[in-house]
């Protein structure tokens, strides 16, 4: 049975290819092949991968993940596409779809709305759940640099306390918008913000996420 992640994972794979290597992306400075090299260093490169959340090591990932890089893009399509090695904890049905769903839907918008032409994706209600479950776990990690009180809300009103305080600023949109604003990509979701004015835009130029 197909997993949300290993559905992402594909997605992810094609939105890169169709965008070729030198496209913009919303993830700051990065072009399509420096997120494709991310997304393989991620699953396959455990030595370099802890860099992401362990400041010493990020030299070393800033390094092995140039070298990435620079292989021919395809290859690098090809690897997110087949996916870890067997070795690797990642391909685990159970630790991929915990740890890979959120990150390959995140990653597919950060390809999507960062070309010109790009279009909303409709989500299932299944994985727009999901998505939702997930946030709600994170939230308070996600949103702990926030300046001000954030909570985030589904327009059915369930509602997730991403940082205590005051004054405080409410985001409303789907969860998978939600999950985009959440992880730092403010500009790019569509959600509501409601609070007062300076909160507000604090809470967009905080810098949300891990």
């Amino acid at each position: 049975m197909s997993t949300h992640a290993k559905r992402e994972r594909l997605l992810l794979a094609d939105l890169l290819e169709s965008a070729g290597p030198e496209a913009a992306t919303l993830c700051e400075n990065w072009t399509a092949r420096d997120l494709a090299a991310h997304v393989v260093v991620r699953e396959r490169r455990a030595d370099a991968s802890a860099g992401i959340l362990v400041k010493p090591l990020a030299a070393r990932l800033e390094r092995v993940q140039a070298e990435f890089a620079a292989k021919p893009y395809e290859e690098l399509i090809q690897l997110i596409r087949t996916g870890p090695p067997k070795m690797s904890p990642f391909a685990l049905k159970q630790i991929d779809e915990a740890s890979n769903t959120v990150e390959f839907f995140v990653h597919a918008e950060d390809v999507r709305r960062a070309q010109p032409d790009w279009a909303p994706r409709e989500l299932d209600p299944v994985f727009s759940d999901a998505l939702w479950v997930r946030l709600e776990r994170a939230a308070r990690v996600l949103g702990r640099k926030a300046p001000v009180g954030l909570v985030l809300r589904r327009p059915d009103g369930q509602t997730a306390v991403a940082h205590r305080g005051t004054p405080v600023v409410t985001v409303t949109g789907e969860p998978g918008e939600l999950t985009l604003f959440a992880f730092g990509r403010q500009s790019a979701a569509d959600v509501e913000l409601d609070g007062d004015e300076d909160a507000v835009a604090k809470v967009l130029e905080a810098r949300l996420g891990v």
